[in-house]
């Protein structure tokens, strides 16, 4: 019998190899679309804190998304990869030096304060109409998630993905985060998160 590991592993290759496959200017216009609904459909107050994540390969841009909230008076942060297990999320200042995070990623200097995101748009290889997503494998950010609940924060999950991302089911598994929200080019959804 196959593991969920596996399963995992080959739905998340078959998601990526799709996003892969988008043309590269589509998904220009995708991310600026998907930027115009989050600023439309994420109330900001001032000052909440949003972490969003700097692009890799075929990713969702959502830089011009986070621009578009700290326009709303959104303070920006981004995941600093601490070791293999750990990520922190630093404050994204304009102007402050960035530095190589590893993967193809970049993200504020070790300088820059660390903040607990209450808003946060995360990426994601792979997901399904429960909101059960699949990461890219290191567990990062349900361990990050994890964290930020265990501080008594409960931050509003936003995933980040193209339409061809979403797969008829993910395996749970019980570290798994649910996901209840996620914008795609065709807009905000919200899932139901009966298993």
């Amino acid at each position: 019998m196959t593991s969920h590991r596996e399963i995992k592993k080959q739905l998340r290759k078959q998601a990526l190899a799709r996003r892969d496959a988008l043309d590269q200017f589509w998904r220009i216009e995708a991310s600026l679309e998907m930027a115009e609904t989050a600023r439309d459909h994420v109330p900001i107050e001032p000052g909440t804190i949003v972490s969003g994540f700097w692009p890799m390969r075929s990713e969702v841009d959502v830089r011009p998304m986070m621009f578009a909230l700290r326009e709303h008076g959104a303070r920006l942060c981004l995941p600093a990869i601490l070791d293999k297990h750990t990520i922190v999320f630093r404050e994204l200042v304009r102007g402050a030096p960035m530095v190589d995070m590893g993967f193809g990623t970049v993200g504020p200097h070790e300088e820059a304060a660390v903040l607990d995101p209450e808003i946060m748009l995360v990426p994601l290889a792979a997901f399904d109409a429960r909101g059960h997503r699949i990461g890219y494998g290191a567990g990062y950010y349900d361990r990050a998630i994890s964290k930020l609940q265990d501080k008594g924060i409960e931050p509003r999950l936003i995933g980040i993905a193209f339409d061809c991302q979403e797969v008829e089911r993910v395996p749970d598994e019980n570290h798994d985060v649910i996901i209840p929200e996620i914008l795609t080019e065709s807009g905000l959804r919200r899932f139901t998160t009966e298993l």
